[in-house]
């Protein structure tokens, strides 16, 4: 496996649309036989990506086993399974926090947010084995491991990262990467969406989603050697820019685009600027090369061809009654065009038409995924 190493996968946060990558991830597996291993060893997520990394981390020495096990998953959930849905204890929960913000502030010891998502901490307890990350290292089928999680303390994006020996921390500006024992809690703090799940502690610090900070995506692959980084993101094609809003924006289209920007502005930056560097570096000699210290990186993107939020919309009437009404109340209804249900929706029927889509829009670029990881 040592010739895969410079090969990484970087799975972007997205709430419910991540169950787009499960869906790429599997017509890759029409490439590689039933037994192959996982085939880009460096894997990178943020908030549900981190989620979907640490899984086929987990499963890295059987690629196809890891995925179906997630495919599984995805087909198979339920709003219940990630957060608190039914009616009293969704809005009991909401209750509880207004009444905290009445205290004083030395009394406030429960974390406020939208929606209790402990679901989800039991979920990820039970169906990950992280003893099987150090047992992948230790045979080789897996490089490193890493979940991008932003620091409330600091206001730095950390990339809590377990990975071979020979690989360091390192420290730049608002970003660090730390070596650590992979937990259910870096999961958790990693995929903590601003607002609407509550952030988590770690040591002494509070982190959330790990989008919120992170101002260079591509960063946590390339420190841990990746020379090739497929990355498979969430974003929807560009809506109709004729298109002007008639009303005045609701809670829900406004929660919506500040996500749409948290999970997707900062790659494209972050692309362009690795562009440039590598164009700089092919106007160079060898030696000149040499002496800047950096190397030409190739990616690869894959984004839905399809518009995820109208699929949020035609499933919407699956969601249970506690979330559909907290959602009206927000402004979020099935003709809107806000994206917030869309991050929202853990249900398995929308689940699996963004898994579809996303095995779609994979077989259809997949003579261009063979020939970038050279399979």
């Amino acid at each position: 496996m040592l010739q895969r190493h410079r090969f990484a996968l970087l799975l972007t946060g997205g709430g419910a649309r991540a169950a787009y990558q499960i869906g790429v991830l599997k017509a890759i597996t029409s490439l590689l036989p039933r037994n192959h291993s996982l085939p880009f060893p460096i894997i990178c997520g943020t908030s549900a990506g981190a989620i979907n990394a640490t899984a086929l981390a987990c499963f890295a020495s059987c690629y196809h086993l890891g995925v179906r096990k997630l495919e599984w998953v995805w087909k198979n959930f339920h709003p219940q399974q990630v957060y608190q849905s039914d009616m009293l204890p969704l809005f009991g929960y909401l209750a509880g926090n207004q009444l905290q913000m009445l205290r004083t502030a030395t009394n406030g010891n429960r974390p406020s947010s939208l929606l209790n998502n402990q679901p989800l901490r039991q979920l990820l307890k039970k169906t990950l084995d992280f003893e099987r990350i150090d047992r992948n290292l230790l045979t080789g089928h897996l490089k490193a491991i890493s979940i991008t999680a932003s620091s409330f303390s600091s206001n730095d994006s950390i990339s809590f990262f377990q990975g071979i020996p020979e690989l360091s921390p390192w420290q730049r500006s608002k970003r660090q990467g730390v070596k650590t024992q992979l937990n259910v809690e870096h999961l958790m703090a990693s995929s903590a969406i601003p607002l609407v799940f509550p952030p988590v502690k770690i040591e002494e610090q509070y982190f959330g989603d790990g989008s919120i900070h992170q101002l260079s995506p591509l960063s946590s692959p390339i420190h841990l050697g990746a020379e090739k980084i497929l990355i498979i993101g969430v974003e929807q094609p560009k809506p109709d820019r004729r298109h002007q809003l008639q009303d005045y924006p609701s809670s829900a289209m406004i929660a919506g685009h500040l996500l749409d920007t948290i999970f997707a502005d900062t790659l494209h930056s972050d692309l362009e600027r690795l562009y440039r560097i590598n164009h700089t570096l092919s106007l160079l000699n060898d030696k000149q090369r040499k002496a800047t210290h950096l190397k030409p990186v190739e990616c690869l993107v894959i984004n839905p061809g399809a518009n995820i939020n109208e699929l949020a919309s035609e499933h919407y009437r699956r969601l249970p009654y506690g979330i559909r009404t907290l959602m009206r109340i927000m402004g979020a209804k099935p003709d809107s065009q806000s994206s917030l249900l869309s991050y929202l929706m853990f249900e398995g029927h929308f689940c699996q038409a963004v898994m579809d889509q996303g095995l779609k829009d994979g077989l259809q670029r997949l003579d261009e995924i063979r020939a970038f990881l050279e399979i």
